[in-house]
């Protein structure tokens, strides 16, 4: 029983997601930062492209979700760096891409800097790495095959989300 076991952490926990993808690193790069690409894999709708220092809005409109994503630092072909949430709450999340070969690119994505319950701590790392998971598979089968993977649109198919 838990009660009789508490469960303890040493340090918070953050997400940790990757994926191979036999594309060239500027292409994944590319479907990262171009909303034209991205909405075809994650997000719906997206106010405008990654560039450092925008301030962007994100939907998934199935869900009625909304974030607003500051974007923080973009080295082209290689890193990504944003924070993204709504209200007073933002986190920052990574994405890196490294050249494993000529055509072959590891993606990596982290999100960090939760603060709450152990239980709202457990929730939130099996959602950000279950929905990071789902990004990368369909980003996988959009650059690798050209098929629109609508993993993340039907992951809640009653529309809503959790």
């Amino acid at each position: 029983m838990i009660a009789d076991n508490p469960l303890t952490l040493t340090s918070v926990p953050y997400v940790n997601v990757g994926m191979g993808i036999r594309r060239p690193r500027e292409d994944v790069f590319s479907a990262l930062v171009n909303p034209a690409n991205t909405t075809q894999f994650w997000f719906t709708k997206s106010s405008g492209a990654v560039e450092a220092g925008a301030t962007l809005t994100w939907e998934w409109e199935m869900y009625g979700v909304v974030v607003k994503v500051l974007v923080r630092e973009v080295e082209a072909n290689s890193r990504i760096l944003i924070e993204w949430g709504g209200g007073e709450v933002f986190r920052p999340v990574e994405i890196t891409l490294e050249r494993w070969g000529e055509n072959w690119t590891y993606v990596e994505i982290s999100e960090r800097g939760f603060d709450g319950s152990g239980d709202d701590l457990a929730a939130w790392l099996a959602d950000s790495t279950g929905g990071f998971s789902l990004m990368l598979c369909a980003l996988k089968a959009f650059l690798e095959h050209g098929i629109v993977l609508s993993v993340v649109r039907d992951r809640y198919p009653t529309g809503s989300a959790g």
